[in-house]
């Protein structure tokens, strides 16, 4: 399996100096994570597209939106005119999801799906032949700063087997003592946020998350 894909959460950066924050992480960020809500699916807010268009010019790595909206066509048009390069939507937004997904096929833009905790991971297969990720959440979606939850190694296992064809990545709970076990259950990729973003030494700990 290739090394570990490192997809640097932007909400973890110090916030008030976000350009030098993304020049400072560029060299161990494989990608930048920017998570975007609706204030409805989930209760934050947080990235908007007219941010994400002033920090398009910053870095060449790609740009990563896991939009978390109850009505993801409401918002997608903007967010890709502002330079996003992948997408993300949650499987729990229901019916909504295919229209998006066909929307941003034929944008060109790279497509995946999230699930959360309480989603049978078997539903994955349905929207397979259309995405090349899947983003499992091991907390609650839109909220930071909680441990992984137990169940999240064996749901992996289990995405793996089901959608061989996909990468899977981990998103939340995201701590030293827990990548670990993640990269066994098999994760293509994480998205760290303090772990990386926080780190005395970046490109050490970038090093480390590569090499396990």
């Amino acid at each position: 399996m290739a090394a570990l894909h490192l997809d640097v959460s932007v909400w973890s950066v110090d916030l008030a100096n976000l350009e030098p924050e993304l020049r400072r992480l560029e060299p161990a960020a494989d990608s930048f994570h920017f998570d975007a809500c609706d204030g409805h699916f989930v209760p934050s807010l947080l990235f908007f597209p007219d941010l994400i268009a002033r920090l398009r010019p910053v870095t060449s790595k790609e740009f990563h939106l896991h939009l978390m909206a109850t009505r993801p066509m409401d918002l997608l048009p903007a967010f890709l005119d502002a330079g996003v390069n992948r997408v993300t939507l949650p499987l729990e937004t229901g019916k909504r999801v295919s229209p998006a997904l066909d929307y941003l096929i034929e944008r060109g833009i790279k497509t995946g799906i999230s699930i959360d905790l309480e989603t049978p991971p078997i539903q994955v297969k349905d929207y397979a032949p259309r995405i090349s990720r899947v983003l499992h959440m091991g907390t609650q979606m839109g909220i930071k700063g909680c441990d992984l939850d137990p169940r999240t190694c064996g749901r992996i296992e289990e995405l793996r087997r089901l959608v061989p064809s996909l990468e899977v990545f981990a998103d939340g709970g995201i701590r030293e003592h827990t990548v670990p076990l993640l990269r066994q259950a098999g994760a293509h990729g994480i998205v760290p946020g303090s772990l990386v973003c926080a780190a005395p030494d970046v490109a050490a700990r970038a090093a480390w998350l590569k090499s396990l």
